[in-house]
């Protein structure tokens, strides 16, 4: 399998950044209710370009531009259940067609792209902030089956790995982890935090990777959508949980939205993000991206940096 092929490797492998950051900044819309996965409806391009622009940043995988896609998402549309599962596949394919053209330009590529097909949490698709604290008001019935339907459809797909991506709730996260022993395709777990020992429900993250001890398919954990100062430490207490599992890091840029203003505050150079990600790297980190708000000159600078280390 390729994902596991890729973990074998010495080199740190490098994720891509903010698939919707890339969108934004090619001037598309977004700002609804389905995020990048609306584009997926219009314009197919888009969202192609947007990947190749990290594939020539040096990414060694891309996501799918199915974060916030969902049968119940895409039936505010007015499509059906199938309509639904096509399009999300469809996001797949996009991606593949993104690493087939960059490997057309690129044909002495060392290692073949991978994808990842994003599978974001249920508070994604409540649009009202959940994702970033967990707390719902459904039980783990729901949530499985939230997750089932698009975990089923990704496992049928052509992509390389699963990444569960942005996850607050240990509630939620043991229902992924139960449903992904039925999947064949190899996955990722990825928490977003509130500090540098919890996830954003205040579960210490420790626990909620023991989940995911001697699991068949999570081959990867990490930390995602979280602010860079607290990525180091929560490395460290990955690592203490599953010392045998892969850990990954993709955190945001660590900017502020302010509403108010409708804009951001704070910077981060791409120097500080290599910088940064060494230090992921050396502290533990197999996969090294980026989340929201880091775009492709940050994973270029992250790619550079990150040539030399073993």
């Amino acid at each position: 399998m390729a994902f596991a092929e890729a973990l074998a490797r010495q080199a740190p492998i490098v994720l891509d950044g903010g698939l919707a950051t890339q969108l934004e900044a090619q001037g598309c819309d977004i700002a609804n209710s389905l995020w990048s996965a609306s584009l997926l409806t219009s314009d197919t391009r888009a969202i192609i370009d947007a990947s190749r622009a990290y594939l020539d940043a040096g990414a060694d995988c891309i996501a799918t531009a199915s974060y916030q896609a969902s049968r119940a998402g895409f039936a505010q549309l007015g499509l059906s259940a199938d309509e639904a599962d096509r399009l999300m596949l469809l996001s797949v394919e996009l991606a593949i067609r993104a690493r087939d053209e960059f490997l057309v330009d690129n044909p002495v590529c060392e290692r073949l792209p991978l994808i990842a097909a994003s599978i974001g949490p249920y508070g994604a698709a409540l649009h009202d902030g959940s994702e970033y604290s967990g707390e719902y008001d459904v039980g783990a019935g729901d949530l499985r089956a939230f997750h089932s339907e698009r975990l089923q459809l990704f496992d049928t797909s052509n992509a390389d790995v699963l990444a569960c991506e942005t996850i607050p709730s240990f509630v939620e996260a043991n229902v992924i982890a139960e449903l992904l022993r039925d999947c064949k395709t190899p996955a990722w777990m990825s928490f977003s935090c509130r500090d540098g020992r919890h996830i954003n429900d205040g579960t210490p993250i420790e626990a909620a990777a023991r989940l995911f001890r001697d699991h068949p398919v999570v081959l990867a954990v990490g930390i995602n959508c979280t602010p860079p100062q607290y990525v180091r430490s929560l490395i460290g207490e990955v690592r203490k949980a599953l010392p045998r599992v892969a850990v990954l890091a993709y955190p945001n840029s660590g900017e502020t939205y302010n509403a108010a203003t409708n804009s951001w505050t704070g910077t981060v150079s791409p120097l500080d993000c290599a910088s940064a990600a060494a230090e992921w790297a050396t502290a533990g980190a197999k996969l090294v991206g980026g989340c929201c708000r880091m775009g492709p000159e940050h994973i270029r600078a992250m790619a550079e940096r990150l040539k030399g280390i073993v």
